[in-house]
């Protein structure tokens, strides 16, 4: 064959391969649902777990993520399935599929590390609920969880109950345990946006098994047309890492772990920094404490991340705390830092857009103060219905 021929040829294929990369009807893996990872968890024994979690976008396959992140030593898995939900501890007849892990039926996962399944061929709508069940055949000597899971976990054991259809009454709780990430396959590329925050955004105020979270509501009003992923941590700062009663690396130090790696990632919805505050107040080191200037170049080291990665990053202001007692009392001199704060995300233009989250849950009486009728009950977290309203604060048509 000529030499010019062979180029024109080779030149042709990389156009055809580059077209078909672009193409909508390539399949496309992205995040449809994660917890953060937080601390080190409870000793396991030998048993069987069953998360039940809500995507928020659809697909035609699905993998899942297993983490060791705060192990002391390896963890072994499997079998490990995944279903469609049905009530309770039950999943759906005709749904359950067993996952593999390069070909094999178990994996087993060093300290410090994760895997992730392979495929598995199951349509999946938008905010389905799915169960991921996986058996523990040595237990563990240190769990690793998501504190905060606002989700009922089912045990079963000490044997495989993994394709069972519904686990016999017995122990439950409502943290993550290992399970980090579900994502899906998609024909159409399906943007990602992540929200990254403290107990605000992982629900805490929330119905219990009730997709409640703002996020949640989010998802509820996109309808699956984007994906929308929930990395908040409740107890989490943005500048150090957690000092009980504070959970989790520093969003600065997970930053590329639970957001930036996201497949299919485009934008950041981001809600933090009253942990920073309330620091000030609960722990007595020094060290701990911060002002309002390093809480807001924490922000700016966010977005100057997320901006490198070529992703929109939105900012949210912090809500009033005006009336909260107990292990974090609300003082003036947190509300002096927490204005100054939602004054520099509101005039700074640092960030791609501002949800206004204050204004529309405090109390136009007692401006720092969440309204009553949005108020959980502890005067920092909303409820259901001022998740809502948080949500519905998004502009769709700049999300997209």
């Amino acid at each position: 064959m000529p030499l010019r021929l062979r180029s024109v040829l080779g030149l042709c294929l990389t156009s055809a391969l580059a077209a078909f990369a672009q193409s909508p009807s390539a399949p496309h893996w992205i995040s449809t649902w994660t917890a953060a990872p937080d601390s080190p968890g409870p000793a396991l024994k030998a048993q069987t777990l069953r998360h039940v979690v809500r995507v928020s976008a659809g697909g035609e396959a699905v993998r899942v993520r297993l983490s060791n992140r705060f192990g002391t030593g390896p963890v072994t898995f499997g079998p490990v399935h995944v279903a469609r939900h049905g009530a309770g501890s039950e999943i759906l007849p005709g749904s359950d599929r067993a996952l593999t892990f390069e070909g094999r039926p178990t994996v087993t996962i060093p300290k410090g590390g994760s895997a992730l399944s392979d495929s598995a061929e199951l349509d999946v709508a938008p905010l389905q609920e799915l169960a991921v069940s996986f058996h523990l055949p040595a237990g563990a000597a240190v769990s690793t969880v998501h504190s905060v899971g606002m989700q009922t976990v089912y045990f079963a054991g000490p044997g495989d109950a993994t394709g069972a259809k519904a686990f016999p009454a017995g122990e439950t709780d409502d943290s993550r345990y290992f399970l980090t990430d579900v994502e899906v396959r998609t024909a159409r590329p399906t943007p990602v946006w992540v929200a990254v925050g403290d107990s605000v955004t992982d629900g805490v105020g929330s119905r219990l098994d009730g997709n409640g979270r703002w996020p949640d509501a989010l998802a509820d009003r996109l309808q699956g047309a984007i994906a929308v992923v929930n990395a908040g941590i409740a107890g989490n700062r943005i500048l150090r890492d957690g000092v009980d009663p504070f959970l989790g690396p520093s969003s600065l130090a997970r930053f590329e772990a639970d957001v930036l790696s996201k497949p299919g990632v485009r934008g950041v919805l981001l809600l933090q920094g009253i942990n920073d505050i309330t620091a000030n107040t609960v722990l007595p080191a020094p060290e701990e404490h911060v002002t309002s200037d390093q809480i807001i170049a924490g922000l700016q080291t966010l977005i100057a991340r997320a901006h490198d990665r070529g992703l929109k990053i939105w900012g949210a202001t912090l809500l009033p705390r005006g009336g909260a007692q107990g292990s974090r009392p609300h003082t003036p001199q947190a509300e002096v830092l927490r204005l100054a704060v939602n004054a520099w995300i509101r005039s700074s233009h640092a960030f791609d857009g501002v949800l206004e989250f204050e204004q529309a849950l405090r109390d136009p009486a007692h401006p720092d103060r969440l309204l009553p009728a949005y108020d959980s009950g502890d005067h920092t977290h909303p409820n259901d219905a001022g998740f809502k309203v948080m949500a519905a604060l998004v502009d769709l048509r700049e999300l997209k």
